[in-house]
């Protein structure tokens, strides 16, 4: 089976009952909803928009979220934004662990009801409460958000996908009420690069993907984008980087592998190098932010 195959696979297996589920409820909840949340990962805007939620909410009003944008190329993040609202969605960058955006993005909420809440004034309606749907795919932070946005540390958060599990609704003041969402991904994925993006962020389970295919893929995204990354974390020599960096072949990324799992320890009886562990070392390190800030999916403006 190729990687593609595989990778396609994981899209079907991705979507149990629940999820079909959720989208339904999504589509009946929106009779209730004046603006539609989307929150995002700065390292993958794209990947990490699930294609239906367009479809299923075109006619309510929407606000885009960037979060995680403390693990993203801040410069990027900026054209992301841009990009967004060249095509007139308000967009916002957050990073949830710092409430960085957050009062920026109740001004827009506010900002985008203007007119609403002038003609309820009009008509006698004060203090009409403003409804909020977030959604976003599992691992994408949602949980944070909310707990910032709100001032709760109740919501279970962690760095896995699916955390939420029911539907909830929460007050944040500011005659605001959030609908929160379980994360729902959709039935397949239209490409292997996105299936990958997903896996890189922990979106996808580890044990549904083999972990040393995720990390290989992921530092050949690596040694051609972030160089000096890689040479600053594992401390390579530069002429090393190079080296490998020149070479076409897949074999040398099997050799920076091992290089980075010798100076991490990774070494099982023998002196043969651990690839799980090694592999867990350079996933656990992109997704902790300790590579730095690195986006997966770059845009020119």
């Amino acid at each position: 089976m190729s990687n593609e195959e595989k990778l396609t696979k994981v899209g079907i297996n991705w979507y149990p009952g629940h999820m079909a589920k959720t989208k339904k409820d999504i589509i009946e909840d929106l009779k209730l909803i004046d603006i539609v949340v989307e929150i995002l990962d700065s390292r993958i805007p794209i990947s990490s928009q699930n294609p239906s939620i367009k479809e299923i909410t075109k006619n309510k009003k929407r606000i885009i979220i960037l979060n995680k944008s403390d693990l993203a190329d801040e410069q990027q993040t900026k054209l992301w934004k841009k990009h967004f609202e060249i095509n007139n969605i308000p967009t916002v960058i957050t990073d949830s662990n710092s409430g960085k955006g957050i009062k920026e993005f109740i001004k827009i909420v506010d900002k985008n009801m203007e007119n609403e809440i002038f003609q309820n004034k009009q008509k006698g309606r004060i203090g009409k409460v403003t409804r909020l749907l977030v959604l976003g795919i599992p691992n994408v932070g949602k949980s944070s958000f909310i707990n910032r946005i709100s001032k709760r540390t109740t919501m279970k958060v962690g760095n896995k996908p699916g955390v939420t599990k029911k539907k909830q609704w929460i007050h944040v003041g500011n005659n605001i009420e959030l609908l929160d969402t379980p994360g729902v991904l959709w039935p397949k994925f239209e490409s292997e690069e996105v299936a990958l993006n997903l896996s890189y962020t922990g979106t996808i389970r580890d044990d549904i993907l083999q972990k040393t295919e995720i990390a290989f893929y992921l530092l050949k995204f690596l040694l051609n984008d972030y160089t000096e990354t890689i040479e600053s974390r594992y401390k390579i020599p530069k002429q090393i980087i190079n080296e490998l960096k020149n070479e076409e072949k897949n074999e040398k990324i099997l050799e920076l592998m091992q290089i980075i799992g010798r100076k991490r320890g990774a070494i099982v009886s023998g002196g043969e190098i651990d690839y799980e562990k090694t592999a867990s070392i350079i996933l656990d390190d992109f997704r902790n932010g300790k590579l730095g800030r690195i986006t997966i999916e770059k845009i020119k403006l």
